[in-house]
């Protein structure tokens, strides 16, 4: 029989795997296991708001994952636990309000690191969609202010990017043990800057993060919604810890000239120092996670069934390393050896299966996107629309198809000199960066290409 703590490991990763990050930080995330016996899964919520908001909106969705872990007879209840959830997203708080003074400003957090030190760089996988990332990540981790100040990582959920911050946290933490480390998201921020104003303490405030040698700020896209006050305290803790050479280290989903809603003078302080993305990582890396996600967790892992999970699960760690944790539990349940039969059977609902992707269906889709035929575009004609769409057609085949070279892409073209697809593709790297509406054309086509091409 397996522990209760296996299914819920589980089931906490097929919950999060499934919905989307609006729905898991809404509350799902506070979760916890309260108990698991003869099929039946009590779950607690930290208060009674909690608990309601789950009964009434998400108990059917738990329910239904919940049976896919542990069978169609699983018994879900909720309950009410004021123990504090731990979680590799939010550290628990041993600080009671009653042991915090009630004249001093009291953080959402329960120590200046707090740091999840499973999260390190050698528990990060590097590849060729990270490895910039990763290099500017140790730099800056080896020589806090020194390398790259700020370092602004960007790329979509799931990537990377908070597991960089916290291994950069942990590096100083070990190594810098004088120097004082701060993890925070955007949202506790907020929460912070709020709580302060409320009870009065925004000196307090200002001194607990303009005190820290490292501030590293997770997911700065949420400060678009945001008022200009909240703008305004965030912009001057980034000066005042800048210009006394601290480090600053800031992740969004985003590249900041695609941050809208951010002031115009903390965007180009952001530029000012290096920004990095993380891509989608490739088969050899996704199944190189697996393998590592499987030792750490001292999981039997058989080739085929990673090779099998990585051409499903193309642009989400988490969801990877989920799949392993889900397979251990599944595994425990059957008592059974982890095998490809006990992957398809239980993990049907992961990500996708990959199918080959040919440069005809990226071809029908930039011409179906811009309005003119594959002839056109493969063709010879310099109109400016065509030579646009062409452009972008041989940057996308040479991106999403790994085995094409410019002599290939060139053949595709009627022929062309390979010199000019290479000089295609530049042109479109070269403009990525600084023009949003191609930026947001790529991205389009990349969706919809990935949508249709992998089923």
């Amino acid at each position: 029989m397996t522990s209760g703590e296996d299914v819920w490991s589980a089931l906490r990763d097929s919950i999060r795997g499934n919905a989307s990050e609006a729905v898991w930080t809404a509350g799902l995330n506070t979760l916890r296991l309260v108990d698991y016996h003869d099929d039946e899964l009590v779950i607690g919520a930290p208060n009674q708001i909690q608990l309601q908001r789950v009964q009434q909106r998400y108990l059917p969705f738990i329910i239904e994952q919940a049976r896919q872990i542990v069978g169609e007879d699983v018994r879900v209840s909720l309950t009410i636990s004021d123990q504090l959830v731990t979680t590799s997203d939010e550290a628990s708080s041993n600080v009671k309000p009653s042991d915090a003074p009630t004249s001093t400003f009291t953080p959402s957090i329960d120590r200046p690191a707090r740091l999840d030190p499973r999260m390190t760089f050698d528990s990060f996988v590097p590849g060729p969609s990270n490895r910039l990332a990763f290099a500017a990540a140790q730099s800056v981790a080896e020589t806090p202010g020194r390398a790259y100040n700020p370092l602004m990582i960007y790329g979509n959920s799931g990537l990377g990017k908070t597991h960089l911050l916290h291994a950069i946290g942990n590096y100083v933490h070990e190594n810098y043990p004088e120097r004082k480390v701060l993890y925070v998201s955007t949202e506790t921020f907020l929460n912070d800057f709020i709580r302060a104003i409320q009870t009065r303490t925004q000196l307090a405030l200002h001194e607990r993060y303009r005190e820290n040698d490292v501030l590293l700020i997770d997911d700065i896209q949420f400060m678009e919604t945001r008022g200009e006050t909240f703008h305004e305290e965030i912009f001057h803790t980034y000066n005042a810890l800048h210009g006394d050479g601290k480090q600053i280290v800031l992740t969004s989903d985003r590249s900041p000239r695609d941050l809208a809603g951010i002031q115009e003078r903390f965007r180009s302080r952001l530029l000012q120092g290096l920004v990095t993305e993380i891509d989608q990582p490739d088969l050899e890396t996704r199944i190189a996670i697996l393998h590592a996600k499987a030792e750490a967790e001292h999981v039997d892992l058989p080739r085929d069934v990673a090779e099998w999970i990585a051409h499903r699960v193309r642009d989400n760690i988490r969801e990877l390393e989920g799949s392993v944790t889900m397979l251990r539990a599944f595994a425990n349940l059957r008592q059974e050896p982890i095998s490809l039969d006990l992957a398809k059977n239980h993990l049907n609902n992961l990500g996708h299966e990959q199918v080959t992707l040919k440069p005809e269906a990226i071809l029908e889709a930039v011409s179906d996107y811009y309005g003119l035929s594959v002839g056109e575009i493969k063709g010879s004609k310099r109109l400016r629309p065509l030579v646009h769409a062409r452009h972008v057609a041989m940057y996308l085949i040479r991106e999403l198809l790994d085995n094409y070279s410019y002599p290939m892409i060139a053949r595709i073209f009627d022929g062309r000199n390979h010199t000019t697809v290479i000089s295609g593709v530049e042109k479109i790297k070269q403009q990525l960066p600084l023009n949003g509406d191609l930026l947001a054309q790529i991205n389009h086509l990349k969706r919809r290409l990935q949508g249709e091409g992998f089923e």
